[in-house]
């Protein structure tokens, strides 16, 4: 570890230095940031997995830069130019911007204008310019004249130093630093529509003549323009004011006013529109992409935190229904613990004998099955398939719910969908996965590829390396919130918790089949491949339900099993006792368990777990019903109040899934009756709201609503 690293992230994140290093130490170790939010508290001082992972984040930055540092450090060495100083400012360097700009007059370069002037000889008249001693820069060029060399006038012979002074001015690292502020605080993003593409580009209308301050232009605007340019459709510039930039410039290059001068400033022109102005666009292209992305990331990795931490429906017998008008609806019944147990298909439209036979299919299949709930996707013919169940008469009259199906078709082509239901097709498989995200969202979301989930924005436009981290981040933070049963829990579920990954997690349920159920955490040390190491990691995050030890229900940690023996034996009861006894736990003096490693936040969880045992963090479940004759666009009007689920939050807005098959937009600015800068201040996904129909275009799709109260 880089003796500064600590120091530097500590700043940065204003944390305390001993706080970072201890964290670094667990991650070098092999901690997972879940691990050590929940069982390290004494170690971090009580830090939360958002600053773990700021941690682990800077810490893999600092790095990088410090591999390209020695990159640098090295290149520049090979060509015998490292002098002290300059060593000084290369180690010193911040950031990467700093250190490149430091590296550019060393970096291998393709051929230029400046290399074809100075093997013309060139360079001893661009530096006597340069200098701007008063020298007459006409009557030194003379000397330069040579045909061979194909200087043949006066004017190639400037033309050339010229070329030299303005490769000069570029790699300066004090005029690139000036102009890269002036840049990211003055630039203005200019974008336009490409002749001819008017009609073809309509989607990008707003971009057709549009310009905004770079520095206040929000993540969607940027990602919307960038595509509009990827697509062929936009011409995209960001540059500040030309005039400032050169007064930047002079300021630092021009030294007096005779003829020399007018030579440098004619380059220092030159250097800005052919060299600097590019480089740096290019430079803010970046880091406005960087910051789009980032915030994109963000907006997507809450959705996904919400979609993921839905109330669960829990143990129920579920009819799920895949709904399709032209090849039918695909009925799959799943047993309390999600067990496929039939599959059937039914059509509502078609003879009298079709329809007959579906109302007679549902209604035995929910006396067969006991029916409790029955799942509808919100896919074509949803409500439709509703009103057609809702008109049944039902042994036990099932709850009818309708469930968001997003993502649905991409497991059911997938391989997890494929291992797990060899025998059956795509729509059995979709009609499972409908019925089993009722029960358990997150247990069967993780089956799917979150960008296929539907809560993103512009998730194909971002940065895939740093998008597909964030949202494992929030994958891995959300199963060991929860926390897993590991007799009953899919391989892709298992694959998230800390320390397992997909191989273990593969070997775990392998053991599971050949074996059986696990009957103590005790046992997942027989696992082959899970060592010591994953096995702290993991074991905290496994539940063993109605198992030998009622602790391994439970979210403490084996490593805590000794203390809670020594308060049983100290209260003079069982385990089992303490965990049901809340006037036992009451006695419990925490002060007394105090040890060098585990202090009061760990003891504190502790006394907390034993009173909720294997809590689950997520909400209670509610059932939403949309409104009744309200199934398509035609049936909307202005003004009308409907209840509705937030399906996703952006940036500008939240979308709203009211029922007629069109998802509608609240915009921010109707999102509250107050000014609010974030949709997710007001809203967040699987969100029950009423809202109010504002507007309809039905030839576009669209949906205007408000969640305004006046």
């Amino acid at each position: 570890m880089s003796q500064h690293y600590p120091q530097t992230i500590a700043t940065e994140l204003s944390l305390a230095t001993t706080q970072v290093i201890s964290t670094i130490g667990l991650l070098d170790d092999g901690s997972t940031v879940p691990f050590i939010a929940r069982y390290r508290k004494e170690a971090t001082q009580n830090l939360d997995e958002v600053a773990i992972t700021q941690i682990r984040d800077r810490l893999n930055q600092l790095k990088e830069l410090d591999k390209r540092r020695i990159t640098v450090l090295e290149s520049i060495e090979k060509q015998g130019k490292l002098t002290p100083e300059l060593k000084k400012k290369i180690d010193t360097a911040e950031t990467l911007a700093v250190l490149e700009d430091i590296y550019l007059p060393y970096r291998p370069k393709r051929r230029t204008k400046a290399t074809m002037a100075k093997e013309k000889g060139l360079e001893p008249l661009a530096k006597a310019i340069f200098d701007q001693t008063g020298i007459d820069p006409e009557k030194e060029a003379v000397v330069y004249i040579n045909k061979e060399k194909k200087v043949n006038s006066v004017d190639d012979a400037l033309a050339g130093a010229r070329d030299i002074m303005a490769e000069w001015i570029n790699e300066e690292s004090q005029t690139r630093d000036q102009l890269r502020t002036l840049f990211q605080k003055n630039s203005i993003l200019r974008s336009n529509v490409l002749k001819g593409k008017e009609t073809v580009g309509i989607k990008f209308k707003d971009y057709f003549q549009w310009e905004e301050p770079a520095i206040k232009i929000p993540s969607h605007r940027i990602l919307a323009v960038r595509r509009g340019e990827k697509e062929g459709m936009l011409t995209l510039h960001i540059q500040p004011p030309e005039e400032k930039a050169i007064s930047i410039l002079e300021a630092i290059f021009l030294k007096g006013q005779g003829e020399d001068s007018h030579q440098v400033h004619l380059a220092l022109q030159d250097s800005y529109k052919r060299l600097l102005s590019l480089s740096l666009e290019t430079e803010i292209r970046v880091e406005l992409k960087k910051r789009a992305d980032a915030e994109a990331i963000t907006v997507f990795a809450n959705n996904l935190r919400e979609l993921l931490m839905a109330p669960p429906l829990g143990q129920k017998n579920v009819l799920a229904v895949d709904p399709g008008l032209r090849t039918g609806c695909k009925l799959v019944c799943l047993n309390r613990q999600g067990k496929l147990m039939i599959n059937d298909t039914i059509y509502l439209v078609g003879s009298e004998h079709q329809k007959q036979a579906a109302i007679q299919t549902v209604q035995n299949l929910c006396q067969q099955y006991d029916i409790e709930v029955i799942a509808i996707g919100n896919g074509t013919a949803g409500r439709a398939t509703e009103n057609f169940i809702r008109n049944l008469t039902l042994s036990n009259t099932p709850d009818i719910i309708i469930v968001n199906e997003s993502g649905a078709s991409i497991y059911s082509a997938s391989e997890a969908a494929r291992e797990e239901f060899p025998d059956h097709d795509v729509t059995v498989r979709g009609s499972v996965s409908i019925g089993r995200r009722l029960m358990d969202p997150l247990a069967e979301l993780v089956k799917i590829d979150p960008k296929s989930i539907g809560v993103g924005q512009y998730q194909h436009d971002v940065d895939q390396k740093l998008l597909r981290q964030s949202l494992d981040d929030v994958v891995v933070s959300c199963v060991n919130q929860v926390g897993v049963e590991v007799n009953t829990a899919s391989k892709q579920l298992l694959m998230y918790v800390s320390g397992l990954g997909e191989k273990r997690a593969q070997t775990l349920v392998d053991h599971r089949q050949k074996h059986g159920a696990f009957q103590s955490r005790e046992q997942l040390k027989t696992v082959p491949g899970l060592g010591a190491k994953a096995f702290e990691q993991a074991a905290g995050f496994l539940r063993i339900l109605e198992g030998n030890n009622p602790l391994d229900a439970s979210a403490v940690h084996p490593d805590s099993y000794a203390i809670i023996q020594t308060m049983t034996q100290d209260l003079s009861c069982t385990v089992q006792n303490l965990m049901q006894d809340t006037q036992l736990q009451n006695k419990i003096n925490l002060n007394k368990y105090v040890t060098e490693i585990i202090g009061l936040p760990t003891l504190t969880d502790i006394k907390n777990e034993l009173a909720k045992p294997g809590r689950d963090p997520r909400p209670a479940f509610q059932i939403f019903k949309f409104k009744e004759g309200i199934e398509k666009m035609a049936d909307l009007a202005p003004g009308m109040k409907l209840p509705g689920v937030v399906t996703n939050v952006t940036a500008f807005g939240a979308f709203i899934d009211i029922g007629v098959h069109q998802d509608g937009l609240a915009h921010i600015s109707q999102l509250s009756d107050r000014y609010i800068k974030d949709p997710h201040e007001i809203v967040k996904v699987h969100q029950q709201v009423t809202v109010t129909v504002l507007e309809i275009d039905t030839p576009r799709k669209r949906i205007a609503l408000s969640m305004k109260k006046n």
